[in-house]
């Protein structure tokens, strides 16, 4: 078996991926991260043939004709076209190797595959089945909140309390750690895409007009906010009149974003106390100094941090590079691969 390790270590290579809603980040060991890529696919109805694959195909979403639909794999954090999120996988596996092979390495990654920890190991299995069948040889499953903590540079290991929120696309992930493991572990199902509805159903009741959830995410990227800014920002939107039918335009301000998406933010904040509130009292005294560590698309969100801070009575962090952080986490354990045998709801299945 080590020779056989040894063989395959010289001969392939190693990838740690956060699989994610809203994007998928490649890790490729020696390298750093080579991927960061929208997760969407574009397929023709009629052929079932895959057109495109990450931004090419998020460029498409809204813009296609009837043969063309662009779609997105994954819903909530798990698997809900297997198909589709196969050969989105096998995509990122290809383009890897065709950037990095050198002309002689193989297809045949061995893979930590980053997950929402709410998954069922039914979905676990549909994550390791598709990655095998897009090309994988070895194939870990890991926690998202595990991987983001370790790749925020956490000291998990010790024995003190450190929590960690993940707010990614379909999920918020939030977890308190200590002695290597999760004391606290809860995932909900609202993050950044139920931001993103709440957006075009503002726009839609306050104005009339009907916008698409890409046009909606790019809104929340470039003033979306948690508390009132130093000086208010203002976008043009554009969509069409529910009224009349026809194209129009409309000023909306950071003020009217931060009341859309305030809702959501509420739920993920009352899940947040709600796992301060279950935490051991000697966890609490130590995460008044250590804090919170925000990760995840969320912690871009302007005044997150600070909102918190007032709302949860404790320092909040947000890590450096937040959005890679989970594939980060995977890259430390692919450098490190004992420390897979630390976290006790990770496990492998040899292809």
């Amino acid at each position: 078996m080590n020779i056989l390790d040894s063989f395959w270590k010289i001969f392939t290579y190693d990838l740690g991926i956060d699989l994610g809603t809203a994007n998928t980040i490649v890790y490729l060991r020696g390298y750093g991260i080579v991927i960061s890529e929208p997760s969407v696919v574009a397929i023709d109805k009629r052929s079932k043939k895959v057109l495109a694959v990450g931004s090419e195909a998020r460029n498409m979403i809204g813009r296609t004709p009837a043969n063309i639909v662009a779609v997105r794999p994954l819903r909530d954090g798990v698997i809900s076209d297997f198909d589709t999120t196969q050969a989105m996988i096998h995509h990122f596996i290809q383009k890897t190797h065709k950037v990095f092979n050198n002309n002689w390495k193989l297809p045949r990654p061995r893979v930590i595959m980053g997950v929402p920890s709410s998954v069922t190991e039914v979905e676990r299995q549909a994550v390791i089945d598709a990655s095998k069948t897009a090309g994988a040889r070895e194939v870990y499953i890991v926690e998202e909140a595990m991987a983001a903590a370790i790749g925020a540079g956490l000291a998990i290991e010790e024995a003190s309390g450190n929590m960690i929120v993940d707010v990614g696309g379909g999920t918020t992930d939030i977890a308190v750690m200590s002695l290597g493991d999760m004391v606290i572990d809860n995932t909900i199902k609202i993050a950044g895409d139920e931001m993103n509805q709440d957006i075009v159903n503002y726009v839609k009741d306050k104005y009339n007009i009907l916008i698409g959830e890409r046009t909606a995410e790019d809104v929340k990227i470039a003033i979306g906010s948690a508390i009132p800014l130093k000086k208010e920002q203002e976008v043009i939107l554009q969509g069409r009149d529910l009224v009349s039918g026809l194209p129009k335009s409309v000023k909306i301000s950071s003020v009217e974003i931060r009341e859309a998406i305030m809702s959501s933010l509420s739920i993920i904040t009352e899940a947040v106390k709600e796992a301060i509130e279950d935490t051991p009292p000697e966890l609490v005294k130590d995460l008044l100094t250590s804090g919170l560590h925000l990760a995840g698309g969320g912690a871009l969100i302007q005044g997150l941090d600070a909102f918190w801070q007032e709302e949860l009575n404790m320092p909040v962090h947000i890590v450096d590079d937040p959005i890679s952080t989970v594939a980060r986490g995977t890259a430390q354990m692919l450098d490190h691969i004992e420390l897979l045998d630390k976290v006790q709801s990770s496990w492998r299945e040899l292809v």
